[in-house]
């Protein structure tokens, strides 16, 4: 049996990912109570092919014992994967206020800022549980997109997830690694190679051409090389390496584009998200 977890904060996109799960074939449960995670195995894989997302957050009673009750499926040989979904304060007001929705921790005593921070406090047991997607940033196609992604992972083994973005937006809230490419020449400053991306030639072949972008390159490679066996042999399903530029156009996208096919060649498996691109 597969079974997926979708947890996180309210607003950052809980109900798109469980829609996106249905989609592709999940059986799809919202709002479980965590103390009935270790029966649902038994009442659901022969109606389901083995393939259930269950969504539980701050609204489903017993929370406090979902890491317990998710370590016990394991220790039954299930696989259990968790996604966990966050968004900084900012998007969550402001998508709160753009929908009239009402936080679920909020009362007449209390702010809707207040609500989103007493309800990131109560879910910290959970942050680190799996896997961590920031959606500040997404769109909602975006978003179903990367949990397609997601979804055709293999469930044993360890993805390797290299993420671009720029720094004037925001370090992404779910990266592992963040490594700083901004004092590399910048190509935004050529208006030829301005309009285009790290993923297009010109840019790679400047890129190329400067002697500190190979050296920083190989220095990411290495690291990350070297260190990946003992982040596997923690038994994680994703190590998310973020590499950050100004604008995250074209040299994070270059570094990214180039560390993804370099770990592909070495038969690891990878994912690759351009954020400000998407």
């Amino acid at each position: 049996m597969r079974l997926i977890i979708v947890t996180g904060l309210s607003g950052s996109g809980k109900s798109i990912v469980l829609r996106a799960l249905e989609d592709a074939g999940f059986y799809c449960i919202d709002n479980l109570p965590a103390t009935l995670l270790p029966q649902i195995s038994e009442h659901l894989a022969p109606a389901t092919q083995q393939r259930v997302a269950i969504s539980i957050d701050t609204r489903s009673a017993a929370l406090e014992t979902l890491p317990e009750n998710i370590q016990a499926l394991r220790d039954k040989g299930i696989s259990v994967q968790v996604l966990y979904l966050e968004s900084n304060a900012e998007t969550l007001v402001k998508r709160f206020s753009e929908t009239r929705r009402r936080h679920p921790l909020s009362d007449e005593k209390t702010t809707l800022a207040e609500s989103i921070e007493y309800e990131r406090q109560l879910l910290n047991r959970l942050v680190n549980l799996d896997h961590r997607i920031d959606t500040s940033n997404l769109s909602a196609n975006t978003l179903r997109n990367w949990v397609r992604d997601f979804v055709v992972q293999q469930s044993t083994g360890m993805t390797l997830l290299f993420v671009s973005f720029g720094f004037k937006h925001g370090i992404p809230l779910d990266a592992d690694f963040v490594f700083d490419v901004r004092c590399l020449p910048n190509p935004h400053y050529d208006p030829v190679l301005r309009p285009l991306t790290g993923k297009d030639a010109p840019v790679q072949d400047f890129l190329r051409q400067q002697p500190m972008a190979l050296d920083m390159l190989q220095d990411i490679r290495g690291y990350v090389e070297r260190w990946l066996p003992c982040f596997d042999g923690d038994h994680r399903s994703y190590l998310t390496v973020a590499i950050g530029c100004t604008g995250g156009q074209h040299r994070s996208v270059f570094f990214v584009e180039q560390l993804s096919q370099y770990f592909k060649d070495k038969q690891q498996k990878v994912l690759i998200r351009h954020r400000e691109l998407e």
